[in-house]
């Protein structure tokens, strides 16, 4: 079979290989953001020495040598060198915006190109061109009014090497067309950069408000779809005939798709703030994707696709949410394109760090859409292809969170063999000590919440009937309350949504809870909000957070790990006294 290619999302970024190698040298692997005045220093120490090389050939083949010309290669060119690199390790020390190196570095631009355009002949004329280059070359990193300040020291630069040297004071034609182009130039830029400016703010504005927008719809939209899985959780158990039974699993399938969707926008969206801030912790690989692969078997199932894990008992130091998500969207991709086939998930060393790879059986991607298949809403579409859900936001949030987590993603395919899809770059770390370790069961038995007295605390009635409906089903006695009792009974564990009404919060509610029956009664929250804005005011780390809309498989999970919790604090309780 012919191979189709290989693509390195983190190739996409980076425009040759020159930048590449730059960037691994000089810039921090975890900041690779653009830094204009990085980028600034970084163009001067390239071309500072071609200006020096070009000087130098011009004394050397100058019929005279007047001592401004040994001075200049002597003194000038070593100094201007110097100082280049000392202000290119002041940005690699402090990066970001500062003023003062902003000057700084004006100021040893043109003091250089006035020295040399007063001090020498002729030759010097093609440094003209490196004026007009810095100053047009500020006003686009830093805005108009930088280009406004720097227009003004170029026309100083022009006014001192016409006032010191001879050869251009017998030139009035030549002076006067330099004076005119470094005017002209930079006060068409400026109009340029004006125009440019009001369409980037008038793009901001609309971005903020479709953020806005979302961030304050996503709980409005999250709460009935959350309601919707929950109900159909509670009728799939139900006893419902054989033909009700199937119709119940289509419309969970359709819900499932409507969910998957809505994540990726919603994720997009988070992406897009600027709030996702990664995480660091030990992670057991194993566990992580045998997690994985229990979430998706009954899309696997849907899909008539096999999934097969290789086993992996290496522990890695990474955000596992945000490596969950990664891995949870090129999962959906597969499954999504290679229906009828297998996935293997598996893991490899490679130069000390830890590579998961996730083959499919699809028909591969044709060479024409590699370039592209990182792109937002791009789909890999044929003429004739059968209709795909999604709007093709998987691989376009994998590179993103990849970037975030400081990984590479490459994805090899073989038309009509398959495609692979490889995380690299995970930090391999040794395992926890054993006290380190969480000693519950990933999966605890299906009877543990049995008899389990639940708080459920919700505004919203329908998610409040839905969620309480199941807990029931699920052997609960369950206390549902649409805002948090003035004065709570004893309960087993709390589960609670984040804004209440009245200004009261979730985070209020577990306080009010667990200050009544005086002990740390565990605790949940879901929250159609960000997470890391319930974390904020949560005062523990331990209480897990859910984002809706929250599969029903995923809910039953995390309350087992509560209710064994619930059950190690009464033994501990009840040896005390």
């Amino acid at each position: 079979m012919k191979q189709v290619g290989v693509i390195d999302a983190g190739g996409i970024a980076s425009w040759n290989g020159l930048q590449t190698w730059v960037n691994r040298t000089f810039v921090h692997p975890e900041d690779l953001t653009y830094d204009p005045e990085r980028g600034q220093a970084l163009s001067r120490l390239f071309s500072g020495p071609v200006v020096a090389i070009y000087m130098v050939l011009a004394v050397l083949l100058a019929p005279e040598r007047p001592w401004a010309l040994t001075e200049l290669i002597a003194v000038i060119i070593p100094l201007y060198l110097i100082s280049s690199w000392l202000l290119f390790m002041w940005v690699l020390q402090r990066p970001g915006r500062s003023l003062p190196r902003r000057a700084c570095a004006m100021a040893l631009d043109y003091a250089a190109m006035a020295y040399t355009l007063s001090m020498t002949g002729p030759q010097s004329l093609p440094v003209y061109a490196f004026v007009l280059w810095v100053t047009v070359g500020n006003g686009i990193r830093y805005g108009p009014r930088t280009l406004l300040f720097a227009t003004i020291c170029a026309l100083a630069t022009l006014a001192t090497a016409w006032a010191f040297n001879a050869y251009w004071r017998g030139e009035p034609f030549l002076v006067l067309t330099l004076f005119l182009t470094c005017a002209l130039v930079p006060a068409y830029v400026f109009v340029l950069l004006s125009r440019i400016q009001r369409a980037r703010d008038v793009a901001l504005e609309a971005n903020v408000a479709k953020s806005r927008f979302l961030a304050q719809a996503s709980h409005d939209l999250r709460q009935p779809i959350h309601a919707i899985s929950l109900f159909i959780a509670c009728l799939r158990d139900a006893g419902l005939g054989l033909e009700e039974r199937k119709m119940v699993e289509h419309i969970d399938h359709s819900l499932q798709s409507l969910m998957r969707l809505f994540r990726s926008l919603l994720d997009i969206s988070t992406l897009d703030s600027g709030k996702v801030k990664p995480n660091g912790r030990k992670v057991a690989v194993g566990a992580l994707l045998d997690e994985l692969k229990q979430r998706n078997s009954q899309a696997a199932e849907w899909a008539n696709v096999t999934i097969r894990l290789v086993p992996c008992s290496s522990y890695i130091r990474v955000d596992d949410v945000l490596l969950s998500t990664i891995l949870q969207n090129v999962i959906t991709n597969s499954l999504k394109y290679a229906p009828d086939g297998k996935i293997l998930i598996g893991c490899r060393r490679r130069s000390g760090k830890l590579v998961i790879e996730i083959y499919d059986t699809g028909p591969g991607i044709p060479e024409a859409h590699l370039a592209r298949v990182f792109d937002e809403f791009y789909q890999v579409r044929e003429r004739g292809d059968r209709d795909i859900e999604g709007v093709g936001l998987g691989l376009t949030i994998v590179n993103r969170l990849v970037k975030l987590l400081g990984l590479s993603v490459k994805l090899r395919s073989m038309e009509g063999r398959g495609t692979c899809v490889a995380i690299g770059g995970l930090d391999i770390v040794e395992a926890p000590r054993l006290e380190e370790m969480n000693t519950a069961p990933a999966y605890p038995a299906p009877g543990a919440m049995s008899g389990v007295r639940v708080l459920l605390v919700d505004d919203d009635r329908e998610v409040l009937d839905a969620t309480a409906a199941m807990l029931k089903r699920w052997g609960c006695i369950v206390q549902a309350e649409a805002a948090p009792p003035p004065v709570p009974a004893d309960c087993d564990m709390v589960i609670t949504d984040f804004d209440l009404g009245d200004r009261q919060t979730g985070a209020d509610c577990i306080s009010m809870v667990r200050e009544s029956v005086r002990r740390r009664v565990p605790a949940l929250v879901m929250t159609g909000h960000d997470e890391a804005r319930v974390r904020a005011e949560l005062d523990d780390a331990s209480i897990p957070v859910l984002t809706k809309p929250v599969r029903p498989a995923e809910l039953r999970s995390v309350l087992n790990t509560l209710a064994l919790a619930n059950a190690s604090q009464k033994d501990a309780q009840d040896r005390n006294t």
